[in-house]
């Protein structure tokens, strides 16, 4: 396993880590063969956003026998609320929900100390100037996390975090869907300009949030590495090629600060899928290829969350919204993670008229209209 100094933190993580987000789906035994597996491969780091309790005590129970060998991304804000997920700033339900999970995590800190998702500007900036940082800040000088993460999927509410100095690492969503946007609006030319190593073709404002972090020494750990599994699918990849795990790995691993891929893990065999990435060959790595010599066609109708529809009259952000439901789409449930993520937005696909007008931007026909409509069955109202 090869490790990756995670920016200012200084701490050594592996390249691939352990997502347990799909952990609350098995016995004990199932879990503690996973996270033993990862431990012994050199999967050193570990994401915890789940609020389940027997999620948490399931996983605290795994890693205790090496617990001093794992790095945990704990979150802070993610509660438990009548049965199920519920993200808040609301304290009374944050702090206690911190303290459980630490109990239920057997330990008395995180090494990283998540803020947990915040995809609004509005948001990012009422928390930092709030009472919940001053918590976060007060869970730092107790040592009960070491350093201060965040994770967003919004680029722009990342970049805010990179320039206010407080952050130390940033979980973000990574994957060739959703960084690569056309170089013009000619479909044929989607590709006609994407190199194996640089940032062209990039959506110019994911390309300046990994040269910013870069910089700013703010090492990244990656989710939706591989958006869900859909990149798996040439059936339902927006490329129309189906990448393999190494391949999606790879690309994450060759953005500007990435420093770990959390990895959604049901199986051993799925962390032995992942972990082959360190003994691949450079034609096994190669996504460029792949992607460059897609079929043309296979984009149409397909989102590749580009953004070229924005604005929407009614304000509803059609890239996000449509990212949510391909991932729901994937899953034979849809998972509280991403229910709860797109109930978040200030404006769902419920709010569509039916207007049509983003359409006309779309460079791959993608029939927004009916899609809005479906994505609302999926979520509901």
């Amino acid at each position: 396993m090869r490790f990756r100094t995670l920016g200012k933190t200084g701490l050594e993580v592996s390249e691939i880590g352990f997502g347990a987000e799909w952990i609350g789906k098995m016995d004990d035994a199932e879990v503690r063969a996973i996270a033993k597996a990862a431990h012994d491969a050199g999967v050193n780091i570990v994401d915890c956003w789940m609020a389940d309790p027997a999620v948490r005590s399931a996983l605290g129970r795994a890693i205790e026998p090496e617990r001093d060998d794992w790095i945990i991304q704990g979150h802070i804000g993610s509660t438990w609320q009548d049965g199920q997920y519920v993200r808040t700033r609301d304290m009374s339900k944050v702090v206690p929900a911190f303290e459980d999970q630490l109990e239920r995590l057997r330990t008395d800190h995180v090494e990283l100390g998540m803020i947990h998702y915040v995809d609004d500007v509005d948001e990012f900036k009422q928390v930092m100037a709030g009472e919940f940082f001053e918590y976060v800040q007060k869970l730092l000088s107790e040592g009960k996390i070491e350093h201060i993460g965040l994770s967003t999927h919004n680029p722009d509410v990342a970049l805010l975090a990179v320039e206010d100095g407080r952050i130390e690492m940033i979980m973000f969503s990574v994957n060739p869907a959703f960084d690569l946007m056309p170089a013009t609006n000619d479909i044929n030319e989607y590709f006609g300009d994407y190199e194996d190593e640089g940032l062209a073709g990039m959506d110019p404002i994911r390309a300046k949030l990994y040269a910013a972090c870069e910089s700013a020494n703010i090492g990244i750990t990656v989710m939706k590495g591989l958006a869900g599994g859909r990149l798996l699918d040439a059936a339902k990849s927006p490329f129309g090629v189906a990448l393999t795990p190494a391949q999606c790995l790879h690309y994450c691993l060759t953005r500007p600060a990435v420093c770990s891929v959390m990895v959604g893990l049901e199986s051993v065999a799925q962390l032995e899928e992942a972990i082959a990435l360190e003994t691949a060959t450079a034609e096994e790595l190669d996504y460029a290829s792949v992607l460059a010599g897609a079929p043309k066609h296979s984009y149409y109708g397909q989102c590749t969350y580009c953004g070229h529809c924005a604005p929407c009259v009614v304000g509803i952000n059609i890239a996000l919204v449509n990212k949510f439901a391909d991932l729901a789409e994937m899953q034979p449930e849809v998972p509280e993670s991403v229910r709860e993520h797109y109930r978040a937005l200030d404006v769902t696909a419920e709010a569509c008229i039916g207007c049509a007008d983003c359409e006309s931007r779309c460079p791959f026909g993608v029939p927004i209209a009916t899609k809005m409509a479906s994505t609302l069955d999926l979520f509901g109202s």
